[in-house]
Parts: structure tokens; C-alpha cells; sequence
């Protein structure tokens, strides 16, 4: 091993290691022209209501099937930003690095972040990098801040939820959460578990310029399609019942979550949406979801209800395939640490 393999902590000085650190990696994977200006701040061109998000990234492992930390931190941000139906533009990227790192696989992960970028249509315009010494954290922190134009008025919100919706999934429950933990621990199932990471603006925008009434997007991250549902149901004051045999598994997740003893309900997902539209552009929806290719497994799972009876405003049931049903509660306490 040569010192020049592993991240040293002058890189993170401020001198000459870090400029090299810059200009030889991260401005060669993430160059656009307002990047490569390289003044304190980037000058951005926006108009109308925007779209902003910021989130943390410390997953582990940092590579795992199916993406990175670093293309995560981009679909996972594009995402967020997407979701109030804005079409992304910008990100910003900071990222605490350990010294020792692999170069390697320091250049593997920006070199995906930057392709992650480009097939999103976004440009990572400004940024940061500190070093830490070696100990002080588990390889690479990243933090990514996302910004977008909202396309359609009003946005689709928490809150818009209302009786007679439909509610609509984009596809699979599950698979970058049980990825994650079977690439942990070393477990192998029958059929390779692969993360859904992706950026799902290109769906969003395919979906909210057709249809712009969507009330209601949402991408089921930590928590899972439980721990969403249960927010959504609260913030917009309704009742939402989903049907068990309606929502998507893969029958690899299935069985791994079986084995384990886990819900595939509360694991976290990087490349699915819920979308709640009313019920008059349910089926139309449903088709738009199906026809592009993030979409192919998109079903119809639930309604939206109004409290009544025993019901109350904020609650989740699930109706199981013998006809009961039983309260889904958001999720309680962290089911799997450090799966984004």
C-alpha cells in the first residue's frame, strides 16, 4: 500500500492537498459550468416556487447491490425534492471523509454520484470536503441538499389527502432495506436481493403533467410504507386502509423477511413512490406508473376514508387476506440502523 492509496488527513486542510483532492476527483466526475466557476457560492438560474431538501447519508456498508452512499445521496435527495412535484435542478454535496480511506473507492463512489447525477438531469453545483482523523467516523458521511422548480399548483402534499382517494405504489416493498442488512451481515438468499435505488423524478414528471390533481407523493424511506402511511394519514386528518395481498414483495424479500422475522412493511425503499390521487384518475394513474420502466410493478393498494364509527383521524388499517382488519402503527424506534 502507497500513502498516496489512502485519503490523508492534509486533504482536508484547506492547502495545496486539498485543492489536488477537488480538482483531481470530484470536479472530474461532477464538472458542469456552474461547478467549475469555483467561486464561494453558485450562481443559479430559477424561476417560480422551488422545491429544497436536505438529508444525511451514512449507510453501511457504503457499497452494496444495486448503488453506493454516493448515488443514494443523489437519488435519495432527488427524491425528496421530487416528491412535492418539482423537477430537481441543483444539488449541493458536503462529505466528511476518514482518514485512510481508500481512494479507490473514495473515486468509485463520486464517480457513481456524478453518473447518478447526470441520468437525473441534475448538476451538483457546490460543495464541501473535510477530513477526520482516522476513528472519528466509519469512512464517508454525506450530505446532499437538493433544489427544483414546483411544476404544478397546487403541489402534491402530506396534507391533500382526502376521502375517495385511491392510493397507488410505484412497485416493490422492501428491497433496498433488506439489501442493506443481508449485504451486512453476510447473508446470501437463493435470488441476489438487490437495492430499488433511484431517482424517480422522470416518473413524477411523466405523472404530474398528465394528471396535475395528484394530491399526494410520498417515497417511503426509513420507516418504511407503514411509518409514510401513518404521516400521511395524520397530516391530511383521515383514515387510510390498504389491503396486505394488494402490496407488492418481491418473493425474495418475501422470504428473507420471513427468515428473519421482519415486516418488509417497515423497511426502507430508495426507488418507490405512493402516490394518492382521486378516484376518477386512478386507473389513468395507475397506467402512467405502469408504462414507464421504474413503474412496472405499480398496483392500487388502499383507499382513502373518512374517521367514522370506531375509526379515528391519523390511523392505517390493513385488511389481510381473510377479510379482518388490524391497525398498522408507525414504525417505533430504529428496525434497521444506518440503511441510508
Amino acid at each position: 500500500m502507497t500513502a498516496s492509496s489512502r485519503l490523508l488527513l492534509d486533504a482536508g486542510s484547506g492547502g495545496q492537498a486539498s485543492h489536488r483532492l477537488v480538482a483531481d476527483l470530484f470536479l472530474k466526475h461532477f464538472d458542469n459550468p456552474v461547478l467549475a466557476v469555483m467561486d464561494d457560492a453558485a450562481r443559479l438560474h430559477l424561476s417560480g416556487p422551488v422545491a429544497m431538501s436536505t438529508d444525511g447519508f451514512i449507510v453501511d456498508p457504503i457499497i452494496f447491490p444495486g448503488g453506493n452512499i454516493g448515488s443514494l445521496a443523489v437519488h435519495g435527495t432527488v427524491n425528496d425534492v421530487a416528491m412535492l412535484g418539482a423537477r430537481p435542478r441543483y444539488l449541493t454535496a458536503g462529505f466528511i471523509l476518514e482518514e485512510g480511506l481508500d481512494m479507490a473507492v473514495l473515486e468509485t463512489i463520486v464517480a457513481a454520484m456524478g453518473q447518478a447525477a447526470r441520468d437525473a438531469g441534475v448538476q451538483i453545483v457546490a460543495g464541501d470536503t473535510k477530513v477526520a482523523p482516522k476513528g472519528a467516523l466509519d469512512k464517508i458521511f454525506i450530505t446532499t441538499t437538493g433544489i427544483g422548480e414546483i411544476l404544478v399548483d397546487p403541489a402534491p402534499s402530506g396534507h391533500r389527502a382526502r376521502p375517495g382517494d385511491a392510493v397507488l405504489l410505484s412497485g416493490t416493498m422492501g428491497d433496498h432495506g433488506l439489501a442493506i442488512l443481508s449485504t451486512r451481515q453476510g447473508l446470501a438468499f437463493e435470488t441476489p436481493i438487490v437495492s430499488d435505488c433511484a431517482s424517480l423524478n422522470g416518473l413524477v414528471e411523466s405523472l404530474i403533467t398528465t394528471l396535475p390533481d395528484v394530491h399526494t407523493l410520498r417515497d417511503p424511506t426509513r420507516g418504511g410504507l407503514a411509518t409514510t402511511l401513518n404521516e400521511i394519514a395524520s397530516q391530511s386528518g383521515v383514515v387510510v386502509e390498504v389491503e396486505e395481498e394488494a402490496i407488492p414483495v418481491h418473493p425474495a424479500v418475501a422470504a428473507g423477511c420471513s427468515f428473519l422475522g421482519l415486516d418488509p412493511l417497515y423497511l426502507a425503499n430508495e426507488g418507490k413512490l405512493l402516490c394518492i390521487v382521486p378516484e376518477a384518475d386512478a386507473e389513468h394513474a395507475l397506467a402512467l406508473l405502469r408504462a414507464h420502466p421504474l413503474g412496472g410493478n405499480a398496483a392500487r393498494i388502499g383507499t382513502i376514508q373518512e374517521p367514522q364509527g370506531k375509526t379515528r383521524a391519523g390511523q392505517v388499517l390493513l385488511r389481510t387476506p381473510l377479510g379482518g382488519r388490524r391497525l398498522l402503527g408507525m414504525l417505533e424506534g430504529e428496525q434497521l440502523p444506518r440503511i441510508c
